[in-house]
């Protein structure tokens, strides 16, 4: 993709020389709108195959970008949507949402040693329970899906909307998580007396034989442990796979290729852990690109001509409260409550520009870590289509107008 030069402030070069941009941060920040936005602009602006990749349970991704539903399979968004919403894209936008079941079926189809094996592994009642419950195989699945879609090579850039940011952090480790957990001591221990002998046949000598065996048999149940340990012997088949994918998809999130963006508010909680996501993305030597700073004040709140007025509007209120008494305008002749509005609205608005003045300062010391800042200012209505996410693709491309 060959994009305009950019702006200070502007993600869009970023967006141009990644391929894969990670958007993390806490619940409630707005981070798919965000997601949405920066994979929006950058079908506009720089054009190439884009796609937006949640894998946050939240379905409000596919009602903003006009689609009926988003699933595992990546899907377009329709040109003429986006024609409809007043853009005209250089490339295409496509969305997609993590299934994680889906997801699992075929990793195991795919990297199973046979036929036999991989059905075997899908029957088991306690795949069924792992793959929807677990939230580590939510978490291993999401980086496995990416590596996929990546790997395909269909695409210029991914989106990854991430779930919030203390689970984005397992999301992280869960390749390394996973492999740990499928070579642990534990399974190796429940599975022991079928790896001796010849599985089922060997069972019965071993389980009678080993206190530890009789006792989780008596808590447990006999079919229980069967299902567990044939379970985890036609899974650990895939074990070298499964280290082998962690490794790969390690070295993807440490490539040159991927970025990260953390998304967050200026509030106290999302901003404490916006800062500690960032100091731990550093430590891991990831690549951190951007710092989204959502729902700020506008700019002009650190106008000085504006506090001026407002500082006119408290100190003047009764006499320009006179002053429009006298104009005759219909809602304006009760000069006393003239004068109540006046003061009210320059006092809230020193308040406001107390807090744009503190927000100002934070931003200058967040700056100081990622590639470039944004900032997107908070919006009168919820952003719920793809005209409110082109306003915020606006402020992440340095207010420059969308074409």
């Amino acid at each position: 993709m060959n994009p305009p030069p950019g702006a200070a402030g502007s993600i869009e070069p970023l967006l141009a020389a990644k391929e894969i941009v990670v958007c993390c941060g806490s619940g409630g920040v707005g981070k798919t709108s965000v997601a949405a936005a920066a994979a929006l602009g950058a079908a506009v602006r720089l054009g190439g195959e884009v796609l937006v990749l949640t894998v946050d349970p939240a379905r409000r991704l596919a009602s903003a970008l006009g689609l009926e539903g988003i699933g595992n399979v990546e899907r377009p968004v329709p040109p003429e949507a986006l024609a409809v919403a007043g853009h005209r894209p250089r490339g295409r936008l496509w969305a997609a949402m993590l299934d994680t079941k889906q997801s699992w079926d075929a990793l195991v189809l795919r990297h199973a040693p046979d036929e036999e094996t991989a059905y075997r592994i899908l029957d088991n009642r306690l795949y069924h329970n792992l793959t929807a419950r677990f939230v580590q195989s939510h978490d291993y699945i999401a980086m496995e899906r990416l590596y996929e879609i990546h790997e395909s090579g269909r695409f210029d850039l991914l989106v990854v909307d991430t779930p919030p940011s203390r689970n984005a952090l397992d999301f992280l480790d869960a390749p390394r998580r996973m492999a740990e957990f499928f070579g642990g001591r534990l399974l190796r221990w429940l599975t022991a007396p079928y790896r001796v002998g010849g599985r089922r046949g060997a069972r019965v000598l071993n389980v009678a034989s080993r206190p530890f065996y009789q006792v989780a048999d008596r808590i447990l149940g006999s079919q229980f442990l069967q299902d567990i340990a044939e379970f985890f012997l036609n899974f650990q088949s895939m074990y070298d796979g499964f280290v082998e994918r962690a490794r790969a998809v390690e070295r993807l999130l440490l490539d040159r290729r991927t970025t990260f963006a953390v998304v967050t508010t200026l509030e106290a909680a999302p901003l404490r852990e916006a800062e500690v996501f960032c100091t731990e993305l550093e430590r891991r030597r990831f690549h951190l690109g951007a710092l989204v700073l959502n729902k700020t004040l506008p700019s002009f709140f650190l106008d000085p001509a504006g506090a001026e007025a407002a500082e006119r509007c408290v100190a003047d209120a009764a006499r320009i409260g006179e002053d429009l008494a006298t104009t005759g305008i219909a809602g304006l002749t009760d000069a006393a409550r003239n004068a109540r509005v006046l003061a009210t609205v320059g006092e809230s608005y020193r308040n406001f520009s107390v807090v744009a003045a503190r927000e100002a300062e934070l931003r200058a010391e967040l700056a100081r870590v990622p590639d470039c800042v944004c900032d997107v200012p908070a919006f009168e209505a919820d952003i719920a289509d793809l005209e409110g996410l082109a306003r915020i693709a606006k402020h992440l491309f340095g207010e420059r107008p969308v074409p």
